[in-house]
Order: structure tokens, then C-alpha cells, then sequence
């Protein structure tokens, strides 16, 4: 392939003015009127090197565990005045990793759009050979675009991006989420049509740093994320949803999906990545187990998962880990000094598989969350074995939780996973049985699933929480006024009134933190 000199593009939907904007371009990518060559292989080797997916330190640190982990309860926490205030920082950190290169985001949107224009002045045969960069680019574009609906609702999309060949800044619209779902969604089902017939080549097999060019992998990353957002608009539009998941669930061969442990898509850590999540978790509490997940989900169903989640130790002010008897999660109703004083008391999040673990991957799909996917859709809506299906997504859950322990590179001891008969006895328990009625049967699947997700995966476990509404989480109103529960949605950062100002205008009576997500209705 020959080689290319992009203009690359620009967003605007970030807190810099078009100086700043330029300065970044010139910075973080290669000056079209320099030496330097670039090749699509690099920038999608750029998209999915992002650490918003893997779990590291910037990520739980400055936006899980203070936001979407904590409007969870996927993380314990002190009862402060401030808890449930969102942090513009950080929260514009988040937005911008997406629209702009350089941060730690991946800059998805900005090197999409840079691969398109690459693509767009190939001749026929360059286009050939580097499709499949471009299809497999667009889902991950889109699977990230996703998360920006799920956390802030209507987003710069369909202009985001653009720089047009005279250098001026096209400023972008915010289309509506329902608009941005609706072409995620038919993204999607073009994306699989293409990867059913596509060929990996040798190129796209060396920059793919997370399935290693498998197209088959990528076509069941691609039908599952649909999976799931079909699932997520299933409560304001049933009939769409129904039609189009039992469509897929009933014909397997014609969309594969990742149903099975080998499939899950995982980013794993770089090679020189020694780092572990003991440094993001260096609040207090944050260490520290939570109450509800602990005391009233795993421990009356005495759940394998326990030991893998988390360690009976306590840790003081100090940093040292106090041994206990048993596992215990921090009360949530208490007052954030008296949870201080006690904290010792209680466990924590485990120090294999979490806190000195260097070897957790960032998660994008699991076999776990597609199984609760399926057991939810047959239990609405028949066509399957809705309890077959749930017990195969908790015996994933279980088994790829061990995975994580026992790949730690952490010296503490790893854990012997559960015998068959221990997780068969497990699933028997009455508060995970597959029993009861409808509504009794959706709620366990949900609940699972949020285990499942805990603060790894808190932007969707958000996500399904409020679209589900379960689990029945309890919070301690906070007493700073406008503050006192979880949002419904983070505002928008300071950047979009500043620099995107015209186009903020038509978003700006609904940038309110009681808002409600398009999906959100139940």
C-alpha cells in the first residue's frame, strides 16, 4: 500500500479554541507537510490502543469509582456532602479522549475520521486490501459512540470530526441519542454482512493489537454489541427490538455471537504495562467491599465469586491490611466519619485479580453479558430456554472471574475454582433459582448481570441500571441541594458552551442532571 499524507481531522466538541485545536493536530498526529508518512494500520492501531477501555489507573480512578461505579454501588464509598456532585475535569477529560487524539481515550473519533480520508484517496485495489481496517475501525467507532449516548444523551456525531479541505473547523451539530442509536445500529448489521464474507490479511492481522485480525471474532464482536443496544432501546421501542433480536437469536449461523468463553473480546494490557489498579483505588473506601453486593446479593447465596472479589482484609489509614474473620461491606447508611473509623471492619476489593494485578484486560464483550442478553430476550419474549441460558451466563460470570484471578501477576495466593457440583448447588440457592415470576425472573437476570459487570464495566452496568431498574439500590441522600441522589446523565463539559456554543444552544435546556436518556423509561 502506498504511503499517504492525511490532513488529519479536528473536533470540535472539546475544551480547546482553534488555535489549541491546530496545535493539537500539528502534536499529535504527522504534519501532512512533513516527511512523515502514516498508514491506516497505525491509526486503527491507535483506535484500540485506549486506555477507557483497559482498566488502568486514570480511568477507575478519575471517572469509575467517582462516578459511574459509585452511581452503582459497583464500589464502596464515604458518605461525603460532594458524593454524587459530577467532576467537570474529569468528566471533560472522558468526553474529549473520544473526539480528540492525544489523551487517553484513543482519540476513536478523530482517527476514524482520519481513516476515512485515507480510504477516500486510494485507488480500487488499495481499497480492497484495506476494507476491512475501515469496517472493523467503524465498530469501533461506533461501539464507543455508544457509551457517549448512554452517558451524556444527544452527541456531536454525524458532522464530529470534520475538517474540510480549505482548513476551516466545521462545528458539529448535536444529533439526537435516538439518531445516533439508529445509525449505530444499521452500522452494525452492514459491518456483519461485510465480515461474513471478509478475508484477515496479513496487514490487518499485525495491527489488530485485540482479536489479531479474526474476522470471525470480529463478526460476533459486531452482532453482540448490536445485541446489546437493541436490548438497551427494548423499553421504548419493544416491537423493533423483539423483531430484530429474536431475528439474530433464531438464526445463529447467519449471526454468530460471542456465546461462548473463547469468543469474549478482550484489549489486552501492552507488554511494558506493569501498573495495577492499587493506586486507583487509594481512597479510603474505595478498597473497601460494598454493602449491598456483598451483604444482600453474594453472601445469601453463598456465591463462588466471593473470593475472587474480594478480600477479607480491611486496610486503615495507613494503608495496611487489617485481617478479619469474615467478609463484610461497608454500610452505606452511616455517616462518612463514623464509616471512616470502622473501616478496618470490613473487606475489600480482592488484591489478586484487582488491586496488584497487572494483567487485567480491558473488557468489551464477554460470553456472560450475551447469555443474560439471550435469557432476557427469551424470557420477554419466548423462542428459547430463558433458564438454560441464565445459568450458562452465571457459570461464565463465575469462571472468567477465576480467569482474571488466576492470570493475576500479583504473588498473593490465587483461587482453586468451584467444582460443577459447587456451582450446580450455587444456581439451586433461592435467591438465584431460576423461579418465580416474570418480572421475579427478569430481576435475577439483571441482577446478575450487574454483578457481573461490577465497576470493570460500570459504564454499562449504568446504563442497564437505568434502564432496568434493578438492582433496588438504596442511596443515603446527600445534603448539598441539587445533589443529593445519583444523575440521571452527566452534563456536558464546559467545552461545548465555549467553543461549540451555536450548536449548544438547541442541547442547552435539557443539559440537566435529571435529564432522562431517550432508553431511559421504564
Amino acid at each position: 500500500m502506498k504511503k499517504i499524507f492525511i490532513y488529519i481531522v479536528c473536533v470540535l466538541a472539546l475544551g480547546a479554541g482553534l488555535t489549541a485545536c491546530k496545535d493539537a493536530l500539528e502534536e499529535d498526529f504527522y504534519n501532512p507537510e512533513q516527511t512523515t508518512s502514516a498508514s491506516i494500520g497505525g491509526f486503527f492501531t491507535e483506535m484500540l490502543d485506549n486506555a477507557r477501555v483497559r482498566p488502568n489507573y486514570w480511568e477507575i480512578r478519575t471517572f469509575a469509582v467517582m462516578h459511574t461505579a459509585l452511581y452503582t454501588q459497583a464500589v464502596a464509598f464515604l458518605n461525603t456532602n460532594t458524593r454524587f456532585q459530577q467532576n467537570p475535569s474529569y468528566t471533560q477529560n472522558r468526553w474529549d479522549d473520544f473526539y480528540r487524539p492525544g489523551g487517553d481515550g484513543g482519540g476513536v473519533m478523530a482517527h476514524y475520521r482520519a481513516i476515512e480520508r485515507a480510504y477516500g484517496t486510494m485507488t480500487e485495489e488499495e481499497k480492497a486490501a484495506n476494507e476491512v481496517f475501515l469496517q472493523a475501525a467503524h465498530v469501533v467507532m461506533l461501539d464507543q459512540a455508544s457509551e457517549m449516548v448512554d452517558l451524556w444523551g444527544d452527541i456531536p456525531f454525524s458532522e464530529a470530526g470534520s475538517l474540510n479541505l480549505t482548513g476551516e473547523v466545521v462545528r458539529p451539530k448535536f444529533d439526537k441519542a435516538a439518531d445516533v442509536y439508529d445509525a449505530i445500529l444499521s452500522g452494525l448489521k452492514e459491518a456483519s454482512a461485510y465480515f461474513a464474507t471478509a478475508q484477515t490479511t496479513a496487514a490487518f492481522q499485525k495491527q489488530d493489537i485485540m482479536l489479531s485480525g479474526n474476522i470471525e471474532k470480529w463478526r460476533r464482536y459486531t452482532n453482540s454489541l448490536r445485541l446489546r443496544l437493541l436490548m438497551r432501546i427494548s423499553f421504548v421501542d419493544e416491537a423493533r427490538a423483539q423483531q430484530e433480536i429474536m431475528e439474530m437469536l433464531n438464526n445463529p449461523g447467519e449471526y454468530p455471537l460471542v456465546d461462548e468463553a473463547q469468543y469474549n473480546v478482550l484489549l489486552a494490557p501492552l507488554t511494558n504495562y506493569t501498573d495495577n489498579l492499587n493506586n486507583a483505588l487509594t481512597e479510603l473506601t474505595n478498597y473497601s467491599a460494598p454493602e449491598y453486593m456483598l451483604e444482600d446479593v453474594l453472601k445469601p447465596a453463598n456465591d463462588p465469586r466471593i473470593p475472587v472479589l474480594f478480600d477479607k482484609y480491611g486496610k486503615d489509614v495507613d494503608g495496611v491490611f487489617v485481617q478479619n474473620k469474615e467478609y463484610k461491606g461497608l454500610p452505606q447508611d452511616l455517616g462518612s466519619e463514623t464509616q471512616s473509623q470502622e473501616i478496618t471492619s470490613y473487606a475489600v476489593v480482592d488484591s489478586a485479580t484487582f488491586l496488584f494485578n497487572s494483567n487485567l484486560p480491558g473488557i468489551v464483550m464477554t460470553a456472560a453479558e450475551v447469555n443474560f442478553l439471550k435469557a432476557e430476550a427469551f424470557e420477554r419474549w419466548d423462542g428459547g430456554d430463558a433458564e438454560q441460558a441464565y445459568k450458562t451466563a452465571i457459570t461464565q460470570s463465575i469462571n472468567f472471574y477465576y480467569y482474571l484471578n488466576n492470570t493475576s501477576s500479583s504473588t498473593r495466593v490465587k483461587e482453586t475454582p468451584p467444582t460443577e457440583a459447587e456451582i450446580a448447588a450455587f444456581l439451586q440457592s433461592p435467591t438465584v433459582a431460576y423461579t418465580g415470576s416474570e418480572e421475579e425472573k427478569l430481576a435475577k437476570i439483571w441482577i446478575q448481570k450487574w454483578v457481573h459487570f461490577g465497576f470493570l464495566q460500570s459504564v454499562q452496568s449504568w446504563a442497564e441500571y437505568r434502564r432496568t431498574g434493578y438492582p433496588q439500590l438504596t442511596f443515603t441522600p446527600a445534603t448539598l441541594a441539587g445533589y443529593e441522589l445519583p444523575p440521571s446523565r452527566l452534563v456536558y463539559p464546559g467545552s461545548e458552551s465555549a467553543y461549540n456554543s451555536a450548536n449548544f444552544e438547541a442541547v442547552r435546556g435539557q443539559d440537566t442532571r435529571d435529564t432522562k436518556i431517550f432508553w431511559d423509561v421504564r
